[in-house]
């Protein structure tokens, strides 16, 4: 038998305007009436079942904060605005972001919200929108005010206020009262929110563990120079060393844990995963037990550790407990299983429900067969809130299937909370040499090291170093500098760097970079200075870059096994896996890009391949309409075939797909129905053991038009 934990990671990042109490994000509010409520509540039908719940800090405080009616919530005051008395300014705010949830799961279904959603038009253009204001009628937005508030309901919610169901069957033409009932409800259940976890902790169903205040990248705010440990040889910013202040996001999170839930936390997510040898005495000092990271940081340690020099490690090291020492302080350790953890955050949606979690569960079960009986463990540590969306029904079904699958096999599965595995195994091994970085890749890429990143630390640290100075000349107040010590922890968040640089991008990236600016001004105001003028220069810049690049040119390259050439596919379309990347990072993947193009009778496609597994592939098309290309279980090396299925059923086989490190298609396009000038959109998706692995692009197809044999005699070259 082998113990399951699941450590469900929940966070949001400090939304709140500093200048005006206000937040600025609603997705607090709205992950608490959907992911939040129905994670906790699902359990209460597993009583066997034990789960870990991951709940940070300044998650936690903003819930307090909307709960006391200390903070604002600005999609809020506009969504209870009386839709006759909205301006021009909050009607086009609503078009903007009122829209910003799962499509196919959460508009779609509901004719009434996809019926405005297309009149708003699928494509945001700014200046469009702004000159259809005037033909949305006030129900129009009364509607749209009411439906992007219930949508976010979850199945819980539903099953708690039975009202919401009947509003989503209703559909149209809600009222004022309607409206504002389902927004009083939104409060409601974020008070329940807190009160639910507290209790099935008390009832020990669930063991609550925490993550440094703010969500900093704890190793860079002790010493930004730990991050040339795994990043030799980058540029790096002026050096930001503040330990004190690593110490102080330990000793806030234990100290608003324990007045929320009754007890101190045992265990520590540090913010992704990230971990370095000279914070185990800082976890020691503020009461952390254990801490949780990631499998590539502990195989990078056992790499620098003395006794398992110049051996091969096992990869079944990593299903136990840890012990690891640093300075006379040791605290415990588990590492998380990357690629069954990266399955239910990314891939487990796009499957049924059912096939989704009897996969995850056989994988568990073959685990549990090779591990020691009782001891092992299987780590399970991912997002709780985000990808719930991605899920038709919110992920109920697939989680009712996981944890029912795991009451019923006791006698090889048994999950169970962190600090009981410790209590009843205490680890038998230790790291004495600690590898320093993150969940993601191992190192600290992601916050660090690009020229926007270390912009933003080094305002950073002179602004520490500003209110380090007033401290030691005993110019603040107590309560002055209580408040500019808050802002900078706000500032050391790990989530402004996060959307800074060239790794992650979102509508809102101007937003964020005006809140990290502005908690900094705010330590300067609270000091009765000035703030500098850097702070008023944004550090992002538009990197509104394209998703993938469309064919500039016919091509017509060789297809046949072991013909490669570059130049083959040059002035061909291209899309790199994983540009879209968002709030959540995906660690494995077997695509690297992908390549397409066209001559006169042909349109070609080329996967290229991280490494080589045995997979199928099926090339969706959207245009031309319900049309799917799909391949058979593919053997590496020659000639393989695929087949094209029609709507109507129809189905051809064609045999032009060669599989080696690429795996590149030839399909003519008479099949396809296709000539020049056509427009086609597709995705690609890769399937392993029958279930689907990857999509890409991960939302919105690829688009591009077939260029034309006139195309070829305007723009012939030598």
């Amino acid at each position: 038998m082998a113990n399951v934990v699941f450590l469900w990671h929940m966070h949001q990042p400090y939304y709140v305007n500093p200048a005006t109490q206000t937040a600025m994000m609603p997705w607090v509010r709205l992950h608490g009436v959907k992911g939040y409520l129905d994670m906790i509540s699902v359990i209460e039908d597993f009583p066997s079942v034990r789960v870990n719940f991951n709940l940070t800090p300044v998650l936690m405080l903003q819930l307090r904060e909307l709960i006391d009616g200390k903070i604002r919530d600005l999609w809020l005051e506009w969504s209870r605005r009386p839709a006759a008395e909205l301006d021009e300014q909050e009607k086009f705010a609503i078009l903007e972001n009122f829209f910003k949830i799962h499509w196919d799961n959460l508009v779609k279904p509901f004719p009434r919200y996809w019926e405005l959603l297309n009149k708003r038009g699928l494509t945001f253009y700014r200046d469009d929108v702004r000159r259809g204001l005037r033909y949305f009628s006030t129900q129009e937005f009364l509607d749209l005010q009411v439906w992007f508030n219930l949508a976010w309901c979850g199945y819980t919610a539903e099953r708690l206020y039975p009202e919401l169901a009947e509003l989503k069957r209703k559909g149209r033409n809600f009222t004022e009262a309607e409206k504002l009932r389902v927004l009083d409800i939104h409060l409601e259940i974020l008070a329940l929110v807190i009160r639910k976890y507290r209790a099935a902790e008390e009832r020990g169903q669930v063991e609550l563990t925490t993550t440094p205040f703010f969500h900093p990248i704890l190793p860079l705010v002790y010493d930004s120079a730990f991050a040339e440990r795994s990043l030799p040889g980058r540029q790096f910013p002026k050096r930001f060393h503040w330990p004190e202040d690593a110490a102080a996001h330990l000793t806030l999170a234990v100290a608003q844990h324990t007045e929320l839930f009754g007890k101190a936390p045992r265990g520590l997510w540090p913010s992704e995963g990230s971990i370095a040898p000279e914070l185990i005495p800082l976890m020691a000092q503020s009461g952390i037990e254990y801490f949780c990271s990631d499998e590539e940081n502990l195989f990078n340690s056992l790499k620098l550790d003395p006794a398992y020099r110049d051996t091969v490690v096992d990869h079944l090291e990593l299903f136990q407990g840890w012990r690891v020492a640093r300075d006379g302080a040791a605290v415990n350790a588990v590492f998380r299983e990357k690629p069954l953890s990266d399955f239910i955050g990314f891939m487990a949606a796009k499957n049924d429900p059912a096939t989704a979690a009897e996969h995850l569960l056989s994988h568990l079960r073959h685990i549990a067969g090779q591990v020691p009986h009782d001891t092992g463990l299987i780590p399970l540590i991912l997002d709780g809130e985000n990808a719930w969306e991605t899920f038709a029904d919110g992920g109920e079904a697939f989680l009712r299937t996981l944890y029912g699958g795991i009451e019923a096999d006791a006698e090889r599965l048994q999950s169970c909370t962190i600090e009981d595995y410790f209590h009843r195994h205490p680890p038998q091994k230790q790291l004495t040499t600690l590898h320093t970085g993150s969940w993601i890749s191992s190192n600290f890429d992601i916050w660090i090291g690009d020229p926007e990143e270390n912009c933003a630390w080094d305002l950073l640290g002179e602004t520490r170093a500003f209110l380090q100075r007033q401290i030691d000349a005993g110019a603040l107040t107590t309560e002055a500098r209580a408040a500019a010590l808050r802002e900078i922890y706000a500032a050391e968040g790990s989530d402004w760097f996060w959307w800074y640089g060239p790794d992650f991008s979102t509508d809102n990236d101007a937003l964020f970079d005006n809140l990290f600016r502005l908690h900094l001004k705010n330590v300067y105001a609270l000091c009765g200075g000035v703030a500098p003028a850097a702070l008023d220069v944004p550090i992002g810049g538009t990197r509104a870059l394209p998703l993938y690049s469309v064919p500039e040119r016919l091509i017509s390259p060789a297809m046949g096994a072991g013909s490669d050439s570059f130049f083959d596919w040059i002035g061909a379309g291209r899309y790199v896996a994983g540009s879209e990347q968002g709030a959540m990072y995906r660690a494995e993947r077997i695509v690297s890009k992908i390549e397409f193009g066209s001559d006169e009778q042909t349109l070609f496609l080329r996967v290229d391949l991280r490494k080589w597994e045995p997979l199928a592939l099926t090339v969706q098309f959207l245009q031309p309409a319900e049309t799917l290309v799909r391949t058979g279980l593919l053997t590496r090396g020659g000639a393989g075939e695929f087949t094209i299925e029609k709507a109507d059923a129809a189905k051809l086989t064609r045999s032009s797909l060669v599989v080696n490190h690429a795996i590149g298609f030839a399909i003519p396009l008479a099949d396809l129905g296709l000539a020049g000038g056509a427009p086609v959109a597709f995705q690609v998706r890769v399937f392993r053991d029958g279930i689907e692995r990857e999509c890409y692009p991960e939302n919105a197809p690829i688009q591009f038009t077939l260029l034309g044999a006139d195309f070829a005699l305007r723009n012939w070259i030598v």
